[in-house]
């Protein structure tokens, strides 16, 4: 997938509160009635992109430091995250990339949760090396019914 990112393709990085003021004026109400693909960069810069946008054009095929959907709201005097979620299946961020996330939307004065609104849980199969999205707590391969591990493994580097 990161061979067809083109330069130039990436989100909208959205580093402040004008940066997002700016991005979301360009908005129509048809854009915010769904939520919007998002990455934080290794740069903590939040980057925006359309809802069926992949992750990974979104980041302009670079490592993230998370990933996933977020949707906005506009709350009284300024705009609030009404749901978010580490839903991306390119990059399959853990739950505990919420940090990153929240240190984003912060920089950008952007009302937030207290935690991912929806969490997926990832998990990459050690026998048969298929990615796996955990339901329900039952750690178990859907592919070849072996464990899958208790923690976070889904980055070949770690």
């Amino acid at each position: 997938m990161k061979a067809a990112v083109r330069p130039g393709s990436g989100g909208c990085r959205i580093s402040s509160a004008a940066d997002f003021s700016a991005w979301i004026a360009e908005r129509s109400a048809m854009d915010l009635a769904e939520p919007f693909t998002f990455v934080v960069g290794t740069d903590g810069a939040l980057r925006l992109a359309p809802r069926r946008s992949e992750h990974v054009a979104c980041a302009g095929g670079d490592v993230v430091l998370s990933a996933g959907e977020i949707g906005f709201t506009r709350e009284a005097d300024r705009w609030a995250v009404s749901e978010v979620s580490n839903q991306s299946t390119g990059y399959c961020p853990d739950v505990t990339s919420w940090s990153a996330v929240a240190r984003a939307l912060d920089d950008a004065e952007l009302g937030r949760p207290s935690g991912f609104t929806n969490e997926v849980v990832f998990r990459r199969c050690p026998d048969c090396q298929e990615h796996n999205i955990v339901r329900e707590d039952d750690f178990v391969c859907v592919f070849c019914d072996s464990d899958l591990p208790a923690t976070w493994n889904m980055d070949p580097t770690a």
